[in-house]
């Protein structure tokens, strides 16, 4: 399928839709981006649900669900209601539907919104493997029309909205098995009730494609969009990674699934899913709309860029590269996970703390090691220093990266590494009018056999720079974009890069360097910017397939230069250096404590690296949620917890208090624990 999803990859344009109506808050359209959250109290204690409704509307969020699990909590929405709008609040509601059509139709009474699921609004999933000849297909389809039709024609009586919500872990028996758990056979979920509507006449729709895993959520919501531009469809879209957890890593996640249909001019509306109390969803979603926002604005000034960039956006595959080994048992490529590049400010001069700082680390982290050190020479007497840095770091460490600021150019003093110390990269930045200098650079690398790391403004591949990296391809070299491209985003200045190398039949490793310059907004001077500039930068990226080295360039230590890029592989999925969590965000079908009950799960595993467990607090997000997990720890009643192996519940109607010491048993009936 062509490139239809976007306008542009090289610049954020705004992707148009219709204006949907939620009560008096308007979607799509020219309406900017809206911030939105839900409830995680017991829909039927009308007070608490209405006092958080409130708190959530004074902290900012436009729009709040609040679940109806059945038609008594559909009915309570109307008290619910009564009581939010005598406090002057006019939010408008959303109720949350899922398995109950006669729900669905209660709360269309009450409620500006209604958000159903099609994986099981009209079916019940009992996994069962069946092929489906056309006939049956239709017949199948032809009862969905019947069990779906009533809902629409009420809310099309009523003037109330819809969200066709499609979760990845949720497609009906139907959708899996004619397209598979799949972005594919999400987007299709969704699309046979939009027929539906529109035989109706019926189109105040928003669709969400939401999965716990930000690559399928990436493909999906790409692929939904150009399929509804076969059929002429133009709705509006509702973002949001599911199950997101909670602290950092939900942060990451949720900004690389989110933040990245951002850049691309998707997303009309946002729900960041945290693990924690609702109200703290609100300002990380107020940043990342605001950082669509100021990239819209600058989309004038940015150049009109079209180029083959030899990708398909709706299945990840890493970019074809070469592999290079920098050092005995550190090779960079497609087939290597992307290597973590950690920078120090202290200056070559300090090796002593330098080497003493990085052997700390390297010892307490030993699945999350530092594999590259970038140091800056700025005189001879730091690259003399060398010479001592390295014998100092007493192999600990694979390879140096040593950024070369000198004004005058002399590399007799570089150190020949023993076999047993640090490999060397020297690493320079070269632009149109420096092609004499980057020559002389390439032959003295060629000819001491060393690995060059260049910085290079994509654009400048056109002219005679890309002639001359043409001609000495050979050498094994290590490509990464110069900073301040200040016409567009970053992504869109690497995306270009690998189009242009491409162009070029260069194969090159890509190093991604996350920096304080590059950023959507540099002038913000907060952390938890910085959190979400550095994960949409690199997480877009990587789940693009472009990346063979990452570098997190603005953190304030070694550590945390280190911890944070380990972080944001992981939450783009592209490199699991510890346990995965699943997390769903709690709401009113919550049968525990998600909050405190997922701080004891990770605490009891937070160590099993490369396993993926999932807490999910009711039936609803359970077996068809989890998805992907290893194991899930799922509440099915009050107090009570069922264990899962994948999709396969195995232990049933375990007492609370006992249920994280049997999911341990359980990880270990299965051969996956490992001793902390």
């Amino acid at each position: 399928m062509p490139l239809t999803y976007c306008s542009s990859r090289f610049r954020t344009v705004r992707n148009p839709t219709r204006e949907v109506m939620i009560g008096p808050i308007g979607v799509g359209g020219e309406n900017p981006i809206r911030i939105q959250s839900m409830t995680i109290t017991d829909t039927m204690d009308i007070d608490a649900t209405a006092e958080q409704t409130i708190e959530l509307a004074e902290a900012g969020c436009e729009i709040v669900r609040i679940t109806a699990p059945n038609k008594r909590a559909a009915e309570a929405l109307g008290s619910i209601s009564k009581k939010v709008r005598q406090a002057g609040i006019k939010v408008p509601l959303v109720a949350d539907i899922h398995f109950m059509p006669e729900a669905a139709m209660e709360a269309a009474k009450h409620v500006e919104k209604v958000r159903v699921n099609p994986g099981n609004y009209a079916d019940r999933k009992k996994f069962s493997v069946r092929e489906y000849t056309d006939q049956e297909y239709n017949k199948e389809l032809e009862r969905l029309h019947d069990s779906f039709s009533p809902l629409v024609l009420r809310c099309k009586e009523l003037g109330r909205s819809m969200r066709i919500g499609t979760n990845h872990g949720s497609l009906s028996d139907r959708i899996l098995n004619r397209y598979g758990d799949t972005p594919r056979g999400m987007v299709e979920s969704a699309l046979e009730f939009v027929r539906i509507a529109e035989d109706h006449g019926y189109r105040d729709i928003i669709l969400s494609m939401k999965a716990s895993n930000p690559k399928v959520m990436i493909e999906a919501y790409r692929l939904v969009v150009a399929m509804m531009k076969e059929e002429g469809m133009h709705y509006p879209l509702h973002l949001g990674v599911t199950e997101a957890g909670e602290g950092e890593d939900a942060r990451i996640k949720s900004a690389v699934g989110i933040g990245s249909l951002l850049l691309d001019g998707l997303g009309d509306t946002i729900r960041v899913s945290l693990t924690e109390d609702p109200i703290h969803e609100i300002p990380v979603a107020k940043d990342l709309a605001a950082k669509a926002a100021a990239l819209w604005e600058k989309t004038s000034e940015a150049p009109v860029i079209e180029t083959d960039e030899g990708l398909d956006p709706y299945e990840f595959n890493r970019r074809a590269s070469r592999e290079i080994s920098l050092s005995k048992n550190c090779l960079v490529g497609p087939k290597q996970p992307p290597r973590v590049i950690a920078k120090t400010e202290k200056p070559i001069s300090r090796f002593r703390e330098i080497a003493s700082e990085l052997i700390g680390i390297q010892s307490k982290n030993k699945d999350a090691q530092i594999e590259g050190l970038l140091v800056r020479a700025k005189t001879n007497e730091d690259m003399g220093h060398l010479n001592d840095l390295l014998p100092s770091t007493h192999g600990v460490l694979p390879f140096v990266v040593v950024e070369d600021l000198r004004e005058k150019v002399s590399y007799d003093s570089i150190p020949f590494p023993s076999e047993n110390s640090s490999r060397i990269v020297l690493f320079r930045e070269f632009d149109s009018s420096q092609i004499s200098l980057l020559k002389k650079f390439l032959y003295l690398h060629e000819d001491l056999g060393l690995i060059p790391a260049l910085a290079i403004n994509p654009m400048d591949l056109d002219g005679p720079l890309g002639d001359l990296l043409e001609s000495k391809k050979s050498i094994p070299s290590i490509i990464t974009a110069s900073r301040g491209n200040s016409w567009t985003h970053p992504i869109a200045t690497y995306r270009l890069l690998a189009a242009n190398l491409r162009k070029r039949n260069l194969d090159f490793p890509i190093w991604l360097r996350s920096r304080d310059e590059d950023r959507i907004h540099p002038d913000e001077d907060r952390d938890s910017s910085r959190l979400l500039d550095a994960s949409i930068f690199s997480g877009a990226l990587l789940c693009d397939g472009i990346g063979d080295l990452l570098s997190v360039e603005n953190a304030p230590s070694l550590e945390r230069s280190r911890t944070l890029a380990y972080n944001l592989l992981q939450g783009s999925r592209s490199r699991i250096c510890k346990t995965e969590f699943v997390a769903c965000p709690s709401c009113g079908r919550t049968q525990f404590d998600l909050q405190s009950t997922t701080q004891r799960v990770k605490e009891s595993t937070g160590h099993l690296k490369g396993v993926t467990i999932a807490v999910m607090g009711c039936i609803v997000n359970g077996p068809g949620e989890m998805a992907d997990a290893d194991f899930g720890y799922v509440g099915t009643a009050p107090g009570k917890v069922d264990l899962y192996v994948g999709k396969d519940r195995t232990k049933s109607a375990i007492l609370e208090e006992d249920a994280v010491d049997r999911l341990v048993e359980l990880i270990k009936e299965e051969g996956k624990w490992i001793e902390p």
